[in-house]
């Protein structure tokens, strides 16, 4: 609860989270509120049978006629039930009911979309065919495990992937593609003997030429062509010429299992030899190419997923980020910020090309029909998404192919090895079904495929931008903003792939000018168009969301006195756009901000922003008298905003110290593609406490919370750690936990473990598990998350202090907030 509006029940009710929930009615008071004006939305998010149908309903939506509105009817609509007409709240358009919802309309007799508490909607399209259920491309590393664990890499990764076959619905289409020196593209409609086409690693492959090699005639007959008789194979809806002949690559579970799974079992390491001064000559660009392309040609408009398995960097043709001699290091921080790496941007480049391939025949610059389907493809959501699960010890490339994994909506796990239980488990959770118990899509899938997000809002506010998981469609209209946040200029985005966490950030820009007031009463009015292409049957669906939130005018008597002091303090009192500021959404949408300025600004100028930011804000809503450090007040609504900031500032996504380019590439992925919780945790990781004093408690993020008869648990999202104090440690090591008489001892042992098993349960990815004792090598997990408030340099003797020394130079967080008063 923050104040007096229920922040976790409207993220409930409609997967969508403000950090103001009312807003000023001009951009002069907006830009005074520092923090961003911006909503998290949740698209697939499961919405309790109160605030939406129980059920996908079987019919097209009814949208406003305007040209430039493609409003969806819902309950903020005016209904005329006389004259069966209802008045758009977006652009106050009087629209016509059709037919059949005209001879039964009344006020006791509503459509779903007009009942009061169904703000979300979701219709399952009956215009649009279905495409069938999706694909799983598998492209394997056989370059796996770098010494003599290469067999039992490959192996592990093998295992894996045979049970992964067995949690995909029958019908679902399946490939398999390995690479190492050369990429091996496997047929699996032969049983007899295994077949596989070959094409060499170090060199770069239109979609046109792979369907060739394949077999497949990718080029329309000169009379067809002429005669117009064909279609356009690029066509939405439409799968190129030739596309029959590569199903032969791409078959149903049922009949492909038990050819993948003797494919998988002798699979063996890349039989290239490697001189010891070499790193193996891995194509992962070239195999990436072929895979894209593959499906690109066979299944256009159908939902896929390029699961890519990679153990190295890849260090042979397109997409190389380093080269094959060992005396070459891979590229570091300091080389990308100077620019010293040949191979980081054209990798990029190459990469992020692969979002959207294009045919052959789309190449020719003269061909003006080509070239506008070649746009109009570049304007659709992804339904080929490219999932990235990378375990080695040595960086792979994260950093070069986010920009391909963003721009699909793919998933990105790292770890140290196939054998690990954060890969085991992760790829198992991604074929996770919703409960059998839900009314429609129960026992389904939870992803869905081809994702676009529209946005509409009312005239008095626009949209700047996104950051998330999405890749901007440019898409223009009246109600965007020339002022971008993120991904601008657009109302549209594509998200690809997606599933119930995927979150996408939306920041809004009060555009009403302050000498036009607001009418009383008035009300904001925004909606979220999701279109998707659902996982169980292929089926195109529409879910809307639509939200109604209050204006706030300052009175003109409080205008006119605005100089005074006593009015100044009953305006900040009375404010409601400060009571109903929500703070974990606000630091989210703040630590999205930062992250996306990373990628052009160094990491020194965007610190100073965020602090520059957080003063601002502090002096706009803080209650405080100049020169007086105690008299400085923040009202709960804002009381936690400056600890969160703190621990942003100290976090891996904007300190770069002890982590790699990759590392740093993921941890910043997954922040802005998680929901309002999971970043929070993020940003400041949770602590409990367990001891014989009492039950397991919450415990301050601080290294006072250190004891050495207590356990400590950290949840940090992507490890958990469990961490025993000095003397809970010795009593183990004695085995007293083995003794009838200590039972307590043994309980408190197995509940923080247990605990932990519960988060990690829930967990995507699946999060490292440490268990460590104080003083040992891997409670470094713990103590660096930790607010330093005991360091080397305090005087331990003065304070009595009874809490662990971190050793750092950090301020802690009383010293941070001192700066701050």
């Amino acid at each position: 609860m923050q104040g007096n509006w229920d922040v976790t029940a409207t993220e409930e009710m409609s997967g969508v989270r403000f950090s103001f929930h009312c807003w000023p009615s001009s951009r002069l008071e907006a830009t005074r509120c520092v923090a961003p004006f911006g909503a998290l939305y949740t698209p697939l998010k499961k919405l309790p049978p109160t605030s939406s149908p129980p059920t996908a309903l079987p019919y097209d939506p009814i949208r406003c006629s305007t040209q430039n509105c493609p409003a969806i009817l819902n309950p903020y609509c005016q209904v005329d039930f006389r004259s069966k007409l209802w008045v758009c709240p977006f652009c106050l358009t009087r629209n016509n009911f059709p037919p059949h919802y005209a001879e039964n309309i009344t006020e006791q007799n509503l459509p779903a979309e007009l009942i009061p508490q169904y703000t979300t909607c979701e219709y399952e399209l009956q215009t649009i065919p279905s495409q069938g259920s999706p694909c799983f491309l598998f492209v394997i590393d056989t370059c796996a495990g770098l010494g003599a664990g290469s067999k039992e890499e490959l192996s592990e990764l093998a295992d894996s992937l045979i049970q992964a076959l067995n949690l995909l619905p029958e019908d679902s289409l399946v490939g398999l593609i390995t690479y190492g020196t050369n990429v091996s593209v496997y047929e699996l409609a032969s049983d007899a003997i295994s077949k596989a086409y070959i094409f060499r690693g170090n060199r770069e492959y239109t979609p046109g030429r792979v369907g060739e090699l394949l077999g497949c005639n990718t080029r329309q007959p000169q009379q067809q062509q002429q005669q117009g008789s064909q279609p356009n194979p690029m066509a939405p809806g439409a799968a190129g010429p030739g596309a029959e002949a590569l199903k032969r690559f791409l078959l149903p579970v049922s009949e492909a299992s038990f050819v993948l799974e003797s494919i998988l079992e002798d699979l063996s390491k890349d039989p290239w030899p490697v001189p010891t001064d070499k790193r193996p000559a891995r194509c992962t660009g070239a195999a990436l190419s072929v895979a894209t392309s593959l499906l690109h040609l066979a299944i256009p408009r159908r939902g896929a997923r390029v699961m890519l398995f990679t153990a190295g960097p890849c260090t042979s043709g397109p997409g190389a980020i380093v080269s094959r001699l060992k005396e070459d290091d891979i590229r570091s921080h300091s080389d990308i910020a100077k620019k010293a790496e040949p191979l980081h941007q054209p990798a990029r480049e190459f990469y992020s090309k692969l979002a959207h391939p294009t045919n052959q025949n789309q190449s020719d610059p003269k061909n003006k029909k080509n070239k506008k389907n070649s746009q109009q493809q570049q304007q659709t959501a992804a339904y080929h998404v490219v999932d990235i699960f990378a375990c080695s010890l040595d960086q792979v490339g994260l950093l070069e192919m986010k920009e391909l994994v963003e721009a699909t909506g793919g998933l990105m796990v790292l770890g140290d090895s196939f054998g690990q239980s954060v890969f085991k488990e992760s790829l198992r959770r991604v074929f996770q079904r919703y409960p059998d118990d839900l009314p429609q899509d129960g026992g389904t899938m939870q992803m869905a495929f081809g994702c676009s997000l529209q946005v509409l809002t009312s005239r008095e506010f626009k949209i700047s931008g996104a950051i998330g998981p999405v890749t901007s469609l440019n898409k223009p209209g009246p109600n965007v903003s020339d002022l971008e946040v993120g991904k601008g200029g657009t109302n549209t985005w594509g998200l690809g792939g997606v599933d119930p966490n995927t979150t996408v950030a939306i920041y809004f820009d009060i555009s009403n000018p302050g000498n036009t007031p607001l009418s009383e009463g008035k009300r904001r009015y925004v909606q979220f168009i999701t279109k998707y292409q659902h996982a169980s049957n292929g089926k195109t669906r529409i879910r809307a969301t639509t939200i109604c939130g209050p204006w706030y005018n300052i009175p003109q008597q409080m205008k006119d006195n605005a100089s005074d002091p006593a009015i100044q303090q009953q305006m900040m009192l009375n404010n409601p756009v400060k009571h109903s500021f929500d703070q974990e959404a606000a630091v989210v949408l703040t630590a999205r901000m930062a992250v996306h300025q990373t990628e052009t600004d160094e990491v020194a100028d965007v610190l100073r922003w965020v602090d520059r930011s957080l003063i601002r804000l502090c002096s706009k809503f803080a209650e405080y008298k100049p020169d007086e450090l105690n008299s400085f007040r923040l009202s709960p609504e804002f009381s936690l905003y400056p600890q969160f900031m703190f621990h942003l500032r100290r976090s891996q996504f904007l300190q770069l110290f002890n982590s790699s380019p990759d590392e740093a590439a993921y941890y910043r992925y997954i922040l802005t593609r998680e929901n309002t919780t999971n970043s929070l945790v993020m940003i400041q990781p949770t602590l409990l406490s367990y001891s014989f004093n009492g039950p397991p408690s919450a415990a301050l993020l601080d290294s006072e919370t250190v004891r050495a008869d207590t356990i400590l648990l950290l949840d940090t999202f992507f490890h958990v750690v469990v961490f025993h104090g000095e003397t809970i440690a010795a009593w183990r090591e004695q085995g007293y936990h083995e003794q009838e008489e200590h039972a307590a001892f043994r309980a408190l042992l197995e509940a923080p473990q247990s605990d932990a098993q519960l988060i990690m349960d829930a967990r995507f990815p699946v999060p490292r598990y440490i268990v460590c004792d104080q003083h040992k090598s891997e409670a470094r997990f713990l103590m660096a998350k930790l607010n330093p408030s005991t360091t080397h340099n305090s005087n331990l003797d003065n304070n009595g202090s009874q809490g662990a020394q971190v050793n750092t130079d950090d301020v802690s967080l009383r010293v941070f907030m001192e700066h701050l008063m």
